[in-house]
């Protein structure tokens, strides 16, 4: 890890996990279906990858994919995965609400906090949705999270910048602002410096073939926009240690 700057790479396997890991992370951030932006993860996953890394490992907390605001039913969901991935080994969660208006839901997150303690916590990208950044950055703090991540409500972290430096010089310290989404090694030495967050969050991945030899290319298993049957994306270890270079050459 850079010295000065915290890497988080989101992952969700085991190989990307240990390649991260390898590259130079200091942080995963553990989830399955990236493809939705991430989902919880199984308990089998946490424990398999808390055999395999030393570094923290932060779980996604999300029931499923679209918006943030959540029925009773899944707010149930949400509170029992928080309280499994607690007991089975997670480092830190991750996870976020919205009211139907586009604010912070305090009462719902307050209560994930609670039940995550001593833990510390991340609010996701729900961030990116909401109505009005800089009302809900102090009602995060004042609630007691531990840092956001966030795109800069746009695009990418790179077009979000000029929002993630106000966020920044906002926050005081007080919380930290992460940058993520869309992060490469084309674009990260400008996000750092122009931002001046001391973390950032991406995903490092590669497309990797599959070893399957027989292959029935007219079936897939999900909608159509779901990621090829015979493709893999995985946490690329050399991709990783670019970034991780990046950021030390950024200090």
């Amino acid at each position: 890890m850079a010295e000065g700057f915290l890497m988080e790479v989101c992952v969700d396997s085991v190989e990307s996990a240990i390649n991260a890991e390898r590259g130079g992370a200091g942080r995963l951030e553990l989830c399955s279906s990236l493809l939705e932006g991430g989902l919880t993860p199984s308990l089998g996953l946490l424990q398999i990858v808390k055999q395999y890394v030393k570094i923290p490992v932060y779980v996604m907390i999300r029931p499923r994919g679209g918006d943030f605001l959540y029925s009773d039913r899944e707010v149930e969901v949400m509170r029992k995965d928080v309280e499994l991935m607690k007991s089975h080994g997670a480092d830190g969660l991750v996870l976020g609400a919205l009211t139907e208006d586009g604010r912070v839901d305090a009462e719902l997150c307050m209560e994930f906090l609670a039940a995550a303690r001593p833990l510390p916590v991340t609010f996701h990208r729900a961030f990116d949705m909401v109505h009005d950044p800089a009302v809900a950055l102090e009602t995060l703090v004042s609630l007691g999270f531990q840092r956001v991540l966030t795109s800069g409500c746009d695009t990418s972290a790179l077009e979000g910048l000029p929002v993630i430096k106000r966020l920044i010089d906002q926050a005081k310290g007080r919380i930290a602002i992460m940058p993520g989404g869309g992060i490469t090694e084309r674009n990260l030495q400008r996000i750092l410096e122009g931002s001046g967050a001391q973390e950032f969050h991406c995903s490092a991945r590669s497309s990797k073939d599959s070893a399957m030899k027989f292959r029935n290319t007219s079936v897939t298993m999900g909608a159509s926009f779901s990621a090829p049957e015979y493709g893999l994306k995985v946490a690329d270890v050399c991709k990783v240690r670019t970034l991780n270079a990046i950021a030390k050459n950024t200090l």
